[in-house]
């Protein structure tokens, strides 16, 4: 019964209708990007980078976290073999993001380049759609929904490092906001995951573990290893569910 409706959906199927439709489903995920996008455009500029410097960041590295902390590095004069480890060490979550995607995604010789868009928002919105939609409709919806992302991503970074200075000169407030856009977007990415014991387990580790070793005086690798910390826990400790009772 089923093969006569995918043989309807193969027909009337436009890459062109699916990449729209992934633009219209990632738009919510602005509401994220611009202003992180916005602060570290400001905060690039203030770490004595251009705006063409900046929004190469953007568009080449492309990752909140890790653009922040390259910014930062460089600015106070680490060495580059140091940066490049630390930046390719906050993004080593994505080893996990990818393996969980290829099995709702088909086969394509342009994913090494598309998996360059593949970021915490995108996959967390991919993983829930992606299996609602038809399989024709997947390659096209990525397509899609990242290049969004991507590109306001690079605008946002451009306008943040053009304008951003002007703005906060006329309403500091901004400035003194606009830092904690980053954490408040992860804030609210994990906010939900607090309601499952094993996802709070790893979160409080994780949380704790970043915390003591800021406190210890190791804060330029807090990050990294309290993320690690809380993959362990989440992938050693269980909990029994309840039983039942007759």
């Amino acid at each position: 019964m089923s093969q006569p409706a995918d043989h309807t959906v193969h027909a009337n199927h436009s890459p062109l209708r699916s990449a729209l439709q992934g633009v219209r489903e990632a738009i919510p995920l602005l509401g994220g990007y611009i202003p992180v996008a916005l602060s570290f455009g400001l905060v690039a500029t203030q770490a004595g980078f251009t705006t063409w410097e900046a929004a190469a960041i953007s568009a080449l590295i492309y990752a909140g976290a890790s653009q922040f902390l390259f910014v930062g590095m460089i600015a106070a004069g680490a060495p580059l073999w140091l940066v490049v480890a630390m930046t390719l060490l906050i993004n080593v979550r994505h080893v996990v993001y990818g393996p969980n995607l290829a099995a709702l995604l088909p086969r394509s010789r342009h994913w090494p380049w598309l998996m360059h868009g593949l970021t915490d928002q995108v996959f967390a919105l991919a993983l829930t759609r992606l299996p609602q939609l038809p399989e024709v409709k997947r390659f096209s919806w990525f397509v899609g929904a990242s290049l969004l992302a991507w590109g306001v991503w690079i605008i946002g970074t451009a306008v943040g490092a053009t304008g951003g200075e002007a703005v906060t000169a006329r309403w500091p407030l901004l400035g003194e906001i606009m830092p904690f856009a980053l954490p408040a977007l992860f804030l609210t990415m994990v906010a939900p995951r607090f309601t499952d014991k094993r996802w709070a387990a790893a979160m409080l580790c994780t949380i704790l573990a970043a915390l003591g070793l800021n406190l210890a005086g190791w804060s330029n690798v807090a990050i990294p290893l309290a993320a690690a910390c809380g993959a362990l826990c989440f992938y050693t400790v269980t909990f029994q569910p309840r039983r039942s009772r007759p």
